[in-house]
């Protein structure tokens, strides 16, 4: 465990920030690239050394104004799918409040980026969908405005997404249920609250992942949506559309939970994760958490510190070490951060300085 502590604004979130960028070649904060890269500079560097089973690799990416470039070992990725199977991360920032209040792209959002990062095959065909989508609405502004285009390509273009659909529903459908599993005990170990459920929500209403049952599903919704569709120029039905819902006691969280309760059902969702991450590619993710410790009370600081487990290696930033336990200090190690200066703070009182 690796705690970073310093004033708002001294350069906490930045280490976080570059690290979660590392490992999935963007940010998890909303805005342009390009704000990545000081004034005056053409480009913004990141490098990192990763410890895998025995196995050193160091990574790095290059972002400039219209390009971006990563490589590993100094060799160059060219497929982004490629790269992030290489170390991946689990990040929880203040924003992650959004993830309960936000709108269903925050959730689809994050659905994606953790796919993305245990599956490859995922990864692909979530790409591979979003192509076929943006062609199949462009088709469909044209089968509206040009009576006498024709209807067959615009089934070609459904058969194809409704392959990709299907892979993704089931994908999506088999990571939430996994979370599920571990996520309310967790919530319970750190709130002592419990029943707490997650709820995937697809925009049809599926009665089977079995392939075949919703191959047929699929195919009878766009058929009978296809009215719709052309009216809008736009596709209705997908994976694209989908939710999820926190429950707490068989209430919707985003509209009866506390702030501090809507915090803790983010945590225990993040860190029900980690397992399936394990499972899915045999190492560790490196957990990051910043400012968790606000709309938290003293008690369940300490249990979400406890449950995090020595087989992780965890980066936490905090404005203070105040009601942290002791025990918690001492297996710790703690770094001072101002001014964009790093001090590491040896148990002998030596201090090692980086800048960042």
């Amino acid at each position: 465990m690796n705690i970073f502590i310093g004033n708002n604004a001294a350069g906490k979130t930045n280490i976080l920030e570059a690290i979660s960028i590392l490992a999935l070649t963007k940010s998890y904060r909303n805005g342009q690239e390009s704000n990545l890269i000081q004034d005056q500079k053409k480009k913004a560097k990141i490098k990192g050394t990763i410890k895998d089973h025995h196995q050193y690799k160091e990574l790095a990416i290059e972002i400039a104004e219209n390009e971006k470039q990563v490589k590993v070992n100094g060799k160059i990725i060219h497929r982004i799918a490629d790269y992030i199977k290489n170390f991946h991360v689990i990040v929880f920032t203040p924003d992650d409040l959004e993830i309960i209040k936000g709108s269903p792209s925050v959730r689809r959002n994050l659905l994606n980026m953790e796919l993305s990062q245990i599956s490859q095959k995922y990864l692909v065909t979530s790409n591979e969908y979003n192509k076929i989508l943006k062609t199949r609405n462009e088709y469909l502004k044209i089968l509206f405005s040009n009576h006498i285009a024709d209807k067959t390509y615009l089934d070609i273009l459904t058969d194809q997404l409704i392959e990709k659909a299907i892979y993704i529903y089931q994908e999506r459908e088999k990571y939430l249920d996994k979370i599920e599993r571990n996520l309310n005990s967790i919530f319970l170990n750190i709130t002592k609250e419990g029943a707490l459920q997650l709820k995937y929500v697809p925009n049809i209403e599926i009665e089977s992942f079995e392939t075949e049952k919703l191959r047929e599903q699929l195919k009878k919704s766009f058929k009978k949506n296809y009215q719709r569709e052309l009216h809008v120029g736009m596709t209705l039905i997908g994976p694209h559309r989908d939710d999820f819902l926190f429950f707490l006691q068989k209430k919707d969280m985003k509209i009866y939970a506390s702030q501090g309760q809507q915090k803790s059902a983010i945590l225990a969702y993040k860190l029900a994760t980690i397992p399936i991450f394990k499972e899915y590619s045999n190492t560790s993710p490196v957990l990051l958490l910043d400012d968790i410790f606000s709309e938290l009370d003293l008690k369940k600081r300490n249990r979400v510190l406890k449950y995090i487990g020595k087989d992780i290696q965890s980066i936490i930033t905090t404005t203070d070490l105040k009601n942290i336990s002791k025990k918690v200090l001492l297996e710790a190690t703690i770094f001072s951060v101002k001014n964009g200066n790093v001090e590491r703070n040896e148990t002998n009182g030596r201090k090692s300085r980086n800048k960042i």
